[in-house]
């Protein structure tokens, strides 16, 4: 995801404020009570991170389908083996180079850079001139950032042939516009040019993308390619799309545009992802609210999301008279009726939106029972036929929750489709300093989720989910971003990205859950749902691995001595600290800011980071690690140019081609510098290993 400010007042495009004002717990608090109640010291220092990590008994179950990607013949997945492989390559270090690193044998290509000629028809990327809003309608967007491979079908054509499928998140406007005109705007009314409105809207959403290897001898061989098919399309802030479950007609997403309340148009920051076994795309909405304002009194479902009550000076689409922009004004017109305006628009984002990448004429559409908040992605976790689907979705804002969904109707191979997204219960996580948390349903009628509490339907239960969570209690996380589902462990895994704040404001103490006080470096908390199934409403916890410098550099920098000294918790204040083996980690581990993750078919956990460089502290440009959550393993596999963030991973069925995004390399970056240009672009990475093995062992 892009950075999110710490500074409520202010609300720049693309980034989400805090604007959580509960009084609910925070997870710091709750990991703090939990360390006092069973504190282990070695050598003077606290090393108590994963005292209740839950026995494997608990993974007692199975699993009868495996999250194929394919339709049909694609179902299945070509390395599925029993037994977790361990990451075996030799770590790479920091770097602050402007360039992809990876291990020696391993060998990297850039594919679908943005602005490439996407559809039939594309004008192509011009450098240095650039291309009209129209021409990039046709053409690759910006920020890549989550996606997923779906093969074409089962067998070793998939891992040569398929679709892939990926998020374009954010903008940068000095660099889709030209320098004369990149950030200016009309004289004296505050109106962006509108053709660079219109490049804005176009570059964001998601490409599908049919795209094959050539397996041939000679020059380009093994060399992935973009095909030219019909498959080929753009998806974005103007695409028509479908509303479908339980606030499908609610007077809340009443508009001038579905006086009915059934559509809208287009999907924005679009930031991590999911898949389905019926073989479609969740793309997911995360900081969609600092594009629209409302000048005007500001209801809850607006100021608990951060809408603010101006146009950002980033951005100001709403200013715009056209209808397709103009609608990014929340204020009420005076006199007029929800169907004559847009002051229900922002109650149409904020959602998962499924995408078919294999039906062109298709409609996206977006599923409401699974909540709206800021999506930090939507995993499934491993299927079972004869029982109900469960989605794991984080919420990346600093003081935001964990949630998951589970649908009412069983799982079916072969018969199941999207629609069961529409019926199911939404719960929320609330942890305890005990090790055991239980999720707890955001369901009209419950927990007090009635009239006489402010929701009077399960329709405002969802378009204000948030509220409905800070009402039943739900713990506050540090920033909960990615979550990955390991089915061979049966364990789930949420990236807590970092929170500056934590400890030091006054509404921000430390917990259980978030046990640091100054947490810049962030932690990875595993669980195990009770009696191994995933719809279960209990669970148990652990801290996977605590982030940070290495504990030399702290200690040579004499910081623990200055922040930390006395402090109890002072092994996951500041040093990455590995929780299954009880020991600090080296140079070879050291990270900030967790982000995406994804468990391979391998059993490798991928771990990507979006957070600070700091040669002080021994950190360079952002980095993806392996982990082997078995037994603790963590090693740096990759490292990116400057100003990027490492987002976006997905494979091939067999695991011998990894896909991985660079997203918006800036400041000094020319990275990829395609032909000797030296602007940057966001680009999918194409990482094989050069003896053909699977990535990472």
């Amino acid at each position: 995801m892009d950075r999110v400010t710490s500074v409520p007042v202010t609300v720049t495009v693309g980034e989400e404020p805090e604007s959580n004002p509960s009084a609910n717990p925070w997870f710091g608090d709750i990991l703090a009570d939990r360390l006092s109640r069973r504190r282990a010291i070695s050598g003077g220092v606290a090393t108590a991170v994963s005292l209740a990590v839950a026995s494997d008994a608990l993974a007692r179950g199975r699993d009868d389908d495996h999250h194929g990607r394919g339709r049909g013949k694609g179902h299945g997945r070509d390395h599925d083996s029993r037994r977790p492989l361990s990451p075996t390559f030799t770590a790479v270090p920091h770097s602050t180079a402007d360039a992809v690193i990876v291990p020696e044998g391993y060998s990297v290509q850039v594919l679908i850079p943005e602005g490439e000629a996407l559809v039939r028809g594309a004008a192509p990327y011009i450098p240095g001139d650039f291309n009209s809003g129209a021409e990039r309608e046709k053409q690759i967007g910006a920020h890549h950032d989550g996606m997923a491979y779906f093969p074409f079908v089962h067998g070793d054509a998939g891992n040569r042939h398929g679709v892939l499928c990926v998020n374009h998140e954010n903008i940068n406007p000095e660099l889709i516009h030209p320098a004369t005109e990149g950030g200016t705007y009309e004289a004296g009314n505050f109106r962006p040019v509108e053709d660079e409105v219109r490049k804005e809207l176009a570059s964001h959403g998601v490409s599908v993308v049919e795209i094959s290897r050539n397996n041939g001898r000679g020059r380009g061989s093994g060399a992935w390619r973009v095909e030219a098919s019909r498959l080929n399309r753009r998806i974005n802030v103007f695409t028509p799309m479908e509303i479908t479950g339980p606030v499908r007609g609610s007077d809340l997403l009443k508009t001038k545009y579905s006086p009915k309340g059934t559509r809208t148009r287009g999907t924005l920051n679009n930031c991590a992802n999911g898949f389905t076994p019926w073989g479609t795309y969740l793309t997911c909405e995360e900081n969609w609210a600092g594009y629209f304002y409302n000048t005007g009194t500001r209801p809850r479902e607006q100021t608990r999301y951060g809408v603010p009550g101006a146009p950002t000076s980033t951005l100001g689409w709403g200013t715009r008279p056209e209808d397709e922009y103009t609608r990014f004004n929340l204020t009420p017109v005076e006199g007029a009726s929800a169907t004559q305006d847009y002051r229900n628009e922002a109650n149409t984002f904020g959602w998962v939106v499924e995408i078919d990448p294999l039906d062109p004429k298709s409609t996206p559409r977006k599923h409401t029972a699974l909540g709206r908040m800021g999506h930090e992605g939507a995993e499934l976790a491993p299927v079972t036929a004869g029982r109900p689907i469960t989605v794991y979705l984080g919420d990346d804002a600093r003081g935001e929750y964990l949630y998951k969904f589970v649908t009412k109707d069983a799982y079916r191979p072969g018969r199941t489709n999207g629609s069961i997204f529409d019926r199911g219960t939404l719960y929320v996580a609330k942890f305890e300093a005990d090790g055991t948390g239980r999720w707890v349903a955001l369901e009209f009628g419950r927990s007090g989720l009635t009239a006489e509490n402010g929701f009077a339907s399960q329709a405002e239960v969802l378009v204000n989910t948030r509220s409905a969570a800070d009402f039943v209690g739900a713990t506050r996380m540090d920033r909960p971003e990615w979550t990955a589902v390991n089915r061979f462990k049966r364990e789930v895994y949420l990236a807590c990205t970092n929170n500056s704040q934590r400890g030091v404001a006054a509404n921000q103490p430390v917990n259980a859950a978030n046990p640091r006080a100054r947490n810049p470096d962030g932690h990875i908390i595993g669980w195990r749902e009770r009696g191994g199934h995933y719809e279960s409403t209990r669970f148990d916890w652990f801290i996977l691995f605590a982030a940070g410098a290495t504990r030399e550099t702290v200690l040579a920098l004499g910081a623990a001595d200055s922040v930390y000294q006395g402090d109890v918790q002072y092994a996951v204040q500041a040093f990455p600290y590995n929780a299954l083996k009880q020991r600090f980690l080296g140079e070879e581990a050291s990270l900030n800011s967790p982000d995406g993750m994804y468990v391979a078919r391998s059993g490798i956990l991928w771990i990507q980071t979006d957070g600070y460089s700091s040669a002080s502290r021994g950190f360079g440009n952002q980095q993806m690690l392996a982990a082997d959550p078995k037994t603790g393993d963590l090693r740096r596999f990759l490292t990116g140019p400057v100003g990027c963030e490492i987002t976006g991973i997905t494979e091939t069925p067999d695991g011998r081609t990894l896909f991985v995004n660079i997203q918006h390399p800036e400041g000094s970056s020319t990275w990829p510098n395609i032909n000797g240009e030296t602007r940057p672009r966001s680009a999918t990475l194409v990482i094989t290993k050069d003896d053909g093995g699977i990535v990472g062992t």
